[in-house]
């Protein structure tokens, strides 16, 4: 009989993924010095991050080629001062998730699944995150809003999958992610639980046999959904990570924002995709951005979009090319672009 949630808090001592998140970098000078950037930028990013904070992981960092602030990494996470553009047609809830929120901590927006943010915060701070103006101090119930969530899931028996999401999930520990998956177990017609997570990914080390041992006790199945945009972002330890989670009889799918001047070109996609079958991980979406203010510069053309997909359809095996998609507030799944 698997061993239940609290032992697995005896095995665990202070890992370095929970050091790794105790030491991010986010002042932008720290940053800039690190990686020898031109120091033109830095006012620009000090007055973003007044905004929506810098927070990178150092591991992360170490990715990222010195002096090149057109590095495919450093865009993801660099605050620019093109951040405080009003631009007409981006909002701060593009899609209206404040009008699917029932409950403090969940979203129910599509059928048959609901979406529960255990936790507002993340190791990295993706500058073209479409919750970087998310009500977070209302939706992150803790321990003591998990029965209203639960109850909320226990109601509706459409209900087939929870998704955690947030914030990222698994900055929470161990023990918390087991008590809730084992609560979510007893509701019998919840079959899967499906996270989305950035920390195989910026913080490999995040993947432990504590983590594994406290995702699979539990008899639910299990996806997760990891976020890469750039194959730079997949190195040696982020393949071990990602492989170990396969090795456990977890699902892994990946999820990619498409970004101007980030991977807006057919090989890098391409190499992305391959890098990460390599891993034996399937790319599972690729996103059309959201129309979030203080994104806009990292928006593609819709024409455009669609002819990239189209050469990745020429060039990969149907299995590597991921869905083009995009979200519309109040629509009940998202929407497929094009043809795969």
């Amino acid at each position: 009989m698997p061993p239940k949630s609290d032992n697995i808090v005896n095995l665990q001592e202070k890992q370095a993924w929970q050091v790794a998140l105790t030491n991010l970098i986010t002042d932008p000078l720290e940053l800039f010095a690190l990686l020898q950037l031109d120091l033109a930028l830095l006012d620009g990013a000090f007055a973003s991050a007044k905004q929506f904070p810098l927070k990178v992981p150092r591991s992360y960092v170490a990715r990222m080629q010195k002096g090149n602030a057109a590095d495919p990494l450093l865009r993801q996470i660099l605050p620019v001062d093109r951040e405080l553009d009003v631009i007409s047609g981006y909002t701060l809830d593009p899609l209206q998730e404040a009008e699917v929120n029932p409950v403090p901590g969940l979203l129910h927006k599509y059928h048959g699944r609901v979406l529960v943010t255990l936790t507002g915060v993340c190791a990295l701070h993706c500058r073209y995150c479409f919750r970087r103006h998310f009500p977070y101090d209302l939706n992150t119930p803790g321990k003591p809003g998990w029965q209203k969530i639960l109850a909320y899931i226990q109601e509706d028996s459409s209900i087939k999958e929870v998704i955690l999401s947030g914030g990222d999930p698994l900055v929470v520990s161990d023990r918390m992610l087991a008590q809730f998956g084992e609560q979510l177990a007893l509701i019998p017609h919840v079959k899967t639980l499906r996270i989305h997570t950035r920390l195989p990914i910026v913080i490999p080390e995040r993947v432990t046999e504590t983590l594994l041992l406290a995702l699979t006790q539990s008899k639910l199945q299990l996806v997760m959904v990891v976020h890469a945009n750039h194959a730079q972002e997949i190195n040696h330890e982020v393949k071990a990570a990602l492989l170990q989670l396969r090795e456990h009889g977890i699902t892994v799918l990946n999820q990619t924002v498409l970004l101007k001047g980030i991977n807006d070109h057919v090989d890098s996609l391409v190499h992305l995709s391959e890098t990460l079958f390599s891993a034996q991980v399937l790319p599972y979406y690729l996103h059309v951005l959201d129309k979030v203010q203080g994104t806009a510069h990292f928006d593609i053309d819709r024409h455009e979009a669609i002819r990239l997909h189209q050469s990745l359809c020429q060039r990969l095996p149907g299995y590597l090319v991921p869905r083009l998609v995009y979200e519309q507030a109040g629509h009940y799944a998202k929407t497929i672009i094009g043809v795969r």
